[in-house]
């Protein structure tokens, strides 16, 4: 098969948005059925006056955004990238539609076994070694292996976004080190910095599913002790939180809108590690992030992907 189309059922109000996120996840061009952008038959205009009223009735109820992808190694991570954004559009956005997803060509049951074919133990980093459960790997004497289930949840790790924050903790996350991870999905980054001694790490996500999958991969990795995972909106409820390395893998927006307030639960000195960013926004994101009262260490690109690494001034 050569292509999968998704389908994202909306409303007007956040198509743009809608279509612009499958756009930044990879897909080669998206198409917005949506009913408001045929003008009234009752009141024909130019060549409008030609068009079939049937038209109108033949069109869903709701807006339709379509995308299409190709099946390949990274199709899955796309997807539940596409659902974590869609998490954020819902928050963003007074009424955004039910959001349902649909794949026309493959199944969902059919393509949660087909891509773990392509879904490989990986280096990512000097240390950090990412490996499924149905895999096996012989590890280093200093190889820190991460075994994943992503489940239903964002983050198996193979993702340019995911690999950059994974290579950036590394440099930042020690044994005294604290950490929250926002937006967790499937709680690799959090594992990550547990197994490279971070002494607390909280993991939040609003997705309750994201949530269950993270605390299983939690267990799995034999962290219980150091992750908390919990559900959440951003920090809301967690006033009180504080870290010394904040990692923030989401999108661009939130992050913009997340950055200073975010600046009062990182210590002094601390760190925001961001990513999820597409290319043609790193320099918005940047100029942001240095309003916001950060110093910019390493601003990193893989394929249309930006992480930026960031002090706490």
């Amino acid at each position: 098969m050569d292509w999968i189309e998704v389908k994202v059922h909306t409303l007007t109000e956040a198509s743009d948005a809608v279509s612009e996120l499958l756009v930044q996840l990879g897909s080669s061009g998206t198409m917005v059925e949506d009913r408001a952008d045929v003008p009234d038959p009752d009141h024909p205009s130019g060549y409008w006056e030609i068009i079939d009223p049937k038209m109108i009735e033949s069109m869903p109820e709701d807006v339709v955004v379509h995308a299409w992808f190709q099946p390949d190694a990274s199709f899955r991570d796309r997807m539940q990238a596409l659902h974590d954004g869609l998490r954020t559009i819902a928050g963003a956005f007074p009424d955004a539609g039910s959001l349902r997803v649909e794949s026309d060509q493959v199944h969902d049951e059919d393509w949660s076994e087909v891509w773990k074919q392509f879904y490989k133990p990986f280096r990512a980093g000097k240390r950090l070694v990412v490996c499924p459960t149905w895999e096996s790997y012989d590890a280093a004497p200093d190889d820190l292996v991460i075994s994943m289930d992503p489940g239903m949840a964002f983050g198996s790790g193979t993702h340019e976004t995911t690999g950059m924050c994974l290579q950036l903790m590394e440099d930042i996350v020690t044994e005294h080190t604290r950490v929250m991870d926002v937006g967790t999905g499937s709680g690799i980054l959090a594992i990550g910095a547990a197994l490279l001694g971070a002494r607390d790490v909280l993991a939040i996500d609003i997705d309750p599913q994201a949530v269950k999958v993270c605390e299983e991969n939690v267990v799995l990795n034999g962290v219980s002790s150091q992750v908390t995972v919990m559900q959440g909106d951003l920090l809301k409820g967690h006033e009180d939180a504080i870290c010394d390395v904040c990692i923030a893998n989401i999108i661009a927006d939130i992050i913009l809108l997340f950055a200073e307030p975010l600046k009062a639960h990182i210590t002094p000195g601390g760190y925001f590690l961001c990513s999820g960013i597409i290319r043609e926004r790193g320099d918005e994101v940047e100029e942001g992030l240095v309003k916001a009262g950060y110093t910019i260490l390493r601003r990193e690109e893989r394929g249309e992907w930006n992480a930026f690494l960031c002090r706490r001034t």
